[in-house]
């Protein structure tokens, strides 16, 4: 790449992010007029969000420096906002919880924020909602992150994630309904079933709260994951699937952990998902997510016999 352009393009960054940080209030002493830093915020979301925290947990999903994150705690402590208990899997870690009070003093927050960032969204079209939130999304994927090298195994995959695009809909049933049918001898009741599970995305769609993703390799789709939203509190991913071609790229476990990773992040409290006893490739990605199976039931669709399984993750 020349200098000139390049030298252009750090302008361009440093610009979104002048302009970013101001939009979203990044520079103000408080953090939405609070006592709390944009920091020590995040911190707390983490304890918030998180059944089972540690320092290191912590400190590697937010990438910040373990002196640092010590200091941040140590003063939560102080203030009777974080108590710690002895881990039961490692003596060496303690398992960090929000107090009474430190969920009091961040409530507020929480519920500042989500309404900060509503009224943003509401500000704008619902077509400019999901050009923003799509690019918002590219970013988040194109940019290494800690977090998201963890999931992906692997510094950099030879493949990316995007959000659907005009003609994903129609591509993901036909695939579905044709490696089903190659793969386990579904019928065409199983492409039925697919094609309702897209409608319904499409036509109910909330973009604070659902999301999908689509999987490229060398500018060819070649997998998707849905998360919907089945209640206030419980997200439900639904039709992962990835092509033959794709398998053994971590392609399927990275969909997963990005589904998870985005149910956190929308605050939800538990994510379910449907699937069938004889599908082991899929199984395994849920079992090592963390996924684990509350209910089996024998049942007869799309033309075979089958068990259905209902597998949870609590969030």
């Amino acid at each position: 790449m020349a200098q000139g352009n390049l030298t252009q393009r750090v302008d361009t960054v440093r610009r979104f992010n002048r302009f970013y940080t101001r939009a979203i209030g990044v520079l103000q002493e408080g953090w939405l007029g609070s006592f709390f830093s944009l920091t020590e915020t995040r911190v707390l979301y983490e304890l918030a969000h998180r059944e089972k925290a540690t320092a290191s947990v912590v400190g590697n999903s937010l990438d910040l420096d373990a002196g640092y994150l010590s200091r941040i705690l140590g003063a939560f402590e102080k203030r009777g906002l974080v108590e710690k208990t002895p881990s039961q899997d490692d003596g060496r870690q303690s398992v960090l919880t929000l107090t009474e009070e430190g969920r009091r003093q961040f409530a507020p927050l929480d519920a500042r924020t989500n309404q900060e960032v509503g009224g943003m969204l509401e500000s704008l079209s619902e077509n400019h909602q999901r050009q923003l939130l799509g690019a918002m999304q590219t970013i988040e994927t194109l940019l290494p992150s800690p977090e998201k090298d963890r999931a992906e195994s692997t510094a950099k995959a030879p493949y990316l994630l995007r959000p659907h695009q005009l003609g994903d809909m129609g591509w993901v049933v036909y695939r579905q309904g044709v490696l089903y049918g190659q793969e386990y001898g579904y019928d065409e009741q199983f492409e039925a079933l697919a094609a309702e599970i897209v409608a319904k995305f499409i036509q109910n769609y909330d973009a604070k709260r659902e999301r999908c993703w689509i999987a490229e390799k060398d500018g060819e789709v070649v997998g998707s994951v849905f998360v919907v939203a089945k209640s206030k509190t419980i997200a439900k991913l639904r039709l992962l699937y990835v092509e033959p071609a794709a398998r053994g790229l971590g392609i399927g476990s990275r969909l997963v952990a990005e589904c998870v990773r985005f149910a956190r992040q929308a605050g939800y409290k538990k994510m379910v998902l449907w699937t069938q006893s004889e599908l082991d490739a899929a199984r395994h990605i849920y079992k090592r997510a963390g996924f684990r199976v509350v209910e089996k039931k024998p049942h007869h669709s799309f033309g075979k016999d089958l068990v259905a399984e209902t597998w949870e993750l609590s969030l």
